[in-house]
């Protein structure tokens, strides 16, 4: 599925009326219809509900005009407010206005009401309130700026009245692109959403305001998305099970990529054995620990599949630059690197980091300490030899462009795309709907995950999915997408089987052949 940015959407309008020919008040016109036919299949008992329409001047508002039409046409009890002076509404949304003055000059009672200002608003608040199910056309997906005016108090009284919502294309208030509300947002029990889903629908806290979406298809050709596809993509099973190529009776061990993982200190051996174990779960034919001597002992034991590699540490048990040449010498049969997990900051633990990132050859997963090492200098990313995976939280984000997590909160798929272009990497930024961003400016959301997910570990999990499909012939982009999907995967499974929260990193490994084994089946090779 795709997402489109508010910009994108409007110029795939545009060509739709402009180039194909078909206008744009019969676009309004099946979203309308569309809209009201979800809005029965969501709330099949309104049929003696009082439904209240509120609309503001521009194109959703449009939209909302057309359901109020359709509604009252089927004798519904519905009062429709038009949040302007009938005066400021122009092009598709006034003929509709113009079809609905007709049909309510026809019908009894007061069904449809301007209120231009604060105080018409004020008059009429109660009035207001006193719906059953509202239907939600005030602002659409132009909106970028927060809401200002008595808007802020009329999404505020429809939010308040506890009342079901159901929102055209967007909820009011939200950011079309960044899914960050603008000062305040309805919050909406479903979302008919036309042409294509918005990308802040899922993006930031696009969720938690959208309720049920779904997509309206309104008559846009295929053709129109194809010539120029949206850059921002949802996986999902369909896409994502592809990527895993069969396997034959005849592989072996051999056949299936060997990853170096240079991880660990001392203190943080957990990491190292979360990331190896990982691996191996993901199907890795081997698996190699580089590690500090001195956590040697306790990894050995907790990672049965991997071997390791101890090296000579420092006086606390970090990794130095004095480990270079031996860990480049490690690497020269491998087939992917992963580097961070639990390896302190240490300045000494820097340099090594720095020298590694620089002349390794191997495809690269770089995340945790690893990130933090070289945030003083993101520019050393591109020196790189092969491609490189960056995995960073939005803390570890933070520290590598110097904005703050909040900004990175804000705005995820503009700096991730930025990011990812500028430094010619892969980037996985991990969060609420992870999204892997390629140099070539697109962008892959992940819908799988939950909360429960948030404990520590769970980062150096995905590192070790993400560097052991990498290992295994998998091209980076979709060792990214597939390792982050596969990872959520085994969240919800968790959070499905155990509860919300309390399971732990470690339980995704145990859950990821399972969930491996659904996902693949059907690309298994006959016997």
């Amino acid at each position: 599925m795709y997402l489109v940015t508010a910009g994108e959407m409007r110029e795939m309008d545009r060509k739709t009326i402009e180039e194909f020919g078909l206008p744009g008040q019969i676009l309004m016109e099946n979203a309308g219809r569309k809209a009201l036919d979800m809005l029965f299949d969501h709330f099949p008992k309104m049929m003696s509900k009082k439904i209240g329409i509120v609309v503001g001047r521009g194109n959703n508002g449009g939209d909302g005009l057309v359901m109020a039409r359709y509604l009252l046409q089927m004798g519904k009890d519905v009062t429709t407010f038009v949040f302007t002076a009938r005066d400021k509404i122009k092009g598709d949304a006034l003929s509709n206005l113009i079809l609905l003055e007709t049909l309510c000059e026809k019908k009894e009672g007061d069904h449809l009401f301007f209120i231009p200002d604060k105080d018409t608003f004020e008059t009429l608040q109660s009035h207001i309130c006193m719906h059953d199910i509202f239907v939600d056309g005030l602002l659409g997906t132009g909106l970028n700026t927060p809401v200002r005016g008595f808007f802020k108090e009329v999404i505020t009284a429809v939010n308040g009245t506890g009342c079901p919502i159901f929102s055209l294309d967007i909820p009011s208030g939200l950011d079309a692109d960044t899914g960050m509300p603008l000062g305040t947002c309805i919050k909406a029990t479903a979302t008919a959403t036309f042409g294509f889903a918005k990308a802040g629908l899922f993006l930031g806290h696009g969720r938690e305001f959208t309720g049920k979406v779904k997509v309206m298809d309104i008559g846009i050709p295929d053709y129109i998305a194809t010539q120029s596809p949206p850059r921002l993509q949802v996986s999902d099973t369909s896409t994502i099970a592809p990527l895993f190529p069969p396997r034959s009776p005849h592989d072996h061990k051999g056949t299936w990529g060997h990853v170096l993982i240079i991880a660990g200190s001392r203190g943080k051996s957990g990491a190292a054995v979360l990331a190896a174990n990982a691996a191996v779960a993901a199907g890795t034919g081997l698996v190699t620990l580089g590690i500090p001597h001195d956590i040697n002992s306790s990894v050995e034991t907790a990672t049965l599949e991997a071997m390791t590699a101890p090296m000579g540490n420092g006086p606390h048990g970090y990794l130095t630059l004095d480990t270079f040449d031996p860990l480049m010498a490690l690497g020269r049969n491998k087939t992917a690197l992963a580097l961070g997990p639990g390896l302190g900051t240490h300045e000494e633990t820097r340099k090594l980091v720095t020298a590694l990132v620089k002349e390794s050859d191997l495809p690269l997963i770089l995340d945790a300490d690893g990130l933090n090492c070289i945030a003083h200098d993101p520019s050393l990313l591109k020196q790189r030899k092969a491609p490189t995976i960056l995995t960073p939280h939005p803390g570890e984000m933070a520290r590598l462009t110097g904005l703050s997590t909040r900004e990175i909160q804000a705005h995820r798929l503009g700096i991730a795309t930025q990011f990812a272009k500028k430094y010619n990497v892969i980037l996985v930024l991990k969060g609420a709907g992870t999204l892997t961003a390629l140099p070539n400016g697109f962008v892959f959301f992940c819908p799988t995950g939950n909360p429960g997910m948030a404990t520590g570990g769970t980062g150096d999990v995905l590192t070790g999915m993400i560097a052991g499909l990498a290992a295994q012939g998998m091209t980076p982009e979709d060792a990214a997408r597939a390792g982050t999907f596969l990872h959520g995967a085994c969240g919800d499974f968790l959070a499905q089987a155990k509860g919300p929260w309390g399971f732990k990193a470690s339980d995704l490994i145990t859950a990821l052949p399972g969930i491996f084994s659904q996902l693949t089946k059907n690309n298994a090779q006959d016997i």
